[in-house]
């Protein structure tokens, strides 16, 4: 045997094995840099005051509220990473006791994956009807236990058919391919994704709530309008009936394709927002699927999964691969660890898009005013915190502060009078676009508002309608958390 040309092939190989993982760590980036770009400019917001926007009795309630439920979610977090250990620590006996119940690898992984959502789902139970008493406390829900438990077991009923899904196809893709299952695997994960967001305004979201057309029919020919000046096309604008499980507001996207609808609450429409309000968080979701960020998300959904199947593959490998049912929960609490690592990522991309979203809605209605009392009334309405702490924004916060987004909107009525001061000086039509204010910049609503009114006049500027601002609470479950629609 020549050592030497043995060495020169294993070297050989290693070289090509780094050059194929430099190309693919090239493309990924690449691609990440082309989903990361926005049409926001670049903007120097102002260092906004709490109580500047919010009265003394609304923030300590909104504290009062929200200093429990950080603590029930890092309770939750804690319970449930303790028994994921424990359940991939007691994996052997357990598989033993499944395996007099089912034959066959596949049935014993599908077992074990089904046991691991039940007692997640167990653990978290305690927690969740905590959280549901105190959501009754501060008023923010009106749901019997009788309708709560109803959800809890349908959100149950869910995971573990998707878990179901992906158990079974990874154990028998291991059980055919080995350790090089996850190259077929990773696509088809990607692929399951895109069913889902597909099938869920049809067969998820029913489940929960009962959706109908907007109405107010002047008000949706409005929302049509806006739609048509944002060029973009919605033939289904839904009023979902919220208010049976809480009474905060919101809206949302889901569904790609033949599938898309825009959904609002029908808690915004009981008469606590104005209809410019309407009109502004309307735009908000128009603005998601002017620039497709579903599809985006869906983008982004691939370059983490594809990397974290494969990890998941080389891990698994090392310990006699997943075709042994046995991995399952290490694997599953590894989906856990993984999607908990990189979720701070994800959300700087979600919070990235919502900017996005803000911006051009804000542009779109041409009311800023209605932008920022939207965002007041939402964080009122939902006892969010107007200007959270850093640790939560970066792990927890899929959506702008919502102080920043009064910025943002601010931001813009401030450029769009110091383009009407302009243009009526050179005697020039608006040219509808913001320039942003430095952060010494001042926001003074009155000359803003004459500013926009003498623009408006020679309609060269905005189709205004009246009041607006937005932003809703996200809530988080790290169990099997999967995103198919876009918030407001």
């Amino acid at each position: 045997m020549d050592v030497g040309q043995d060495r020169d092939t294993q070297s050989r190989r290693t070289l090509a094995q780094s050059l194929v993982a430099l190309v693919l760590a090239a493309a990924w980036l690449g691609a990440a840099a082309l989903l990361w770009r926005t049409k926001v400019p670049s903007l120097s917001l102002a260092d906004l005051d709490p109580r500047d926007y919010f009265t003394a009795p609304e923030i300590a309630r909104g504290e009062d509220y929200r200093s429990g439920a950080r603590a029930l979610f890092i309770g939750r977090l804690a319970a449930e990473l303790a028994v994921l250990a424990l359940l991939v620590w007691n994996a052997r006996p357990l598989a033993a006791r499944l395996g007099r119940i089912a034959r066959g690898r596949v049935r014993i992984a599908v077992l074990l994956g089904t046991a691991v959502v039940v007692a997640l789902w167990g653990v978290g139970l305690p927690f969740s009807a905590a959280s549901h008493v105190r959501r009754v406390d501060h008023r923010l829900s009106e749901q019997s236990w009788g309708g709560w438990l109803a959800d809890r077991a349908l959100s149950l009923g869910v995971q573990a058919v998707l878990v179901t899904i992906a158990v079974a196809g990874a154990v028998w893709l291991a059980g055919r391919l080995g350790g090089r299952w996850w190259l077929p695997g990773a696509p088809a994960l990607v692929a399951i994704a895109v069913v889902v967001v597909l099938a869920q305004p049809l067969v998820i979201a029913p489940l929960f709530n009962r959706f109908e057309p907007l109405p107010d029919r002047e008000l949706a020919a409005k929302v049509e309008e806006l739609a048509a000046r944002m060029g973009v096309e919605v033939d289904d604008v839904r009023v979902a009936d919220a208010s049976r499980r809480t009474t905060t507001a919101n809206a949302y996207v889901s569904g790609i394709g033949p599938t898309r609808r825009v959904v609002l609450y029908d808690t915004l429409l009981d008469g606590r927002f104005t209809e410019g309000e309407i009109l502004s968080v309307s735009a908000h979701e128009l603005a998601h699927v002017g620039e497709r960020h579903l599809w985006k998300g869906l983008a982004w959904f691939a370059l983490f999964a594809v990397p974290g199947v494969a990890l998941l593959a080389w891990m698994t490998e090392r310990r006699g691969g997943l075709a042994d049912p046995r991995l399952v929960p290490l694997g599953l609490a590894f989906v856990f660890v993984y999607v908990l690592v990189t979720q701070p990522l994800a959300n700087a991309v979600s919070r990235r898009y919502e900017a996005e979203a803000d911006w051009l809605a804000v542009q779109a209605t041409g009311d800023p005013e209605s932008a920022v009392a939207l965002e007041q009334r939402f964080v009122t309405t939902s006892l969010s915190d107007p200007d959270p702490p850093a640790w939560v924004t970066y792990w927890l916060g899929t959506h702008p502060p919502p102080l920043d987004r009064i910025a943002m909107a601010e931001s813009a009525a401030a450029g769009a009078a110091q383009a009407s001061s302009s243009s009526g000086a050179a005697g020039r039509p608006c040219s509808g676009r913001f320039r942003m204010p430095s952060r010494v910049d001042h926001f003074d609503q009155e000359s803003v508002i004459a500013a926009m009114s003498s623009c408006m006049k020679r309609g060269d500027m905005f189709t205004r309608v009246t009041t607006t601002p937005g932003t809703s609470p996200s809530s988080t479950s790290w169990s099997m958390r999967a995103n198919v629609s876009v918030n407001s």
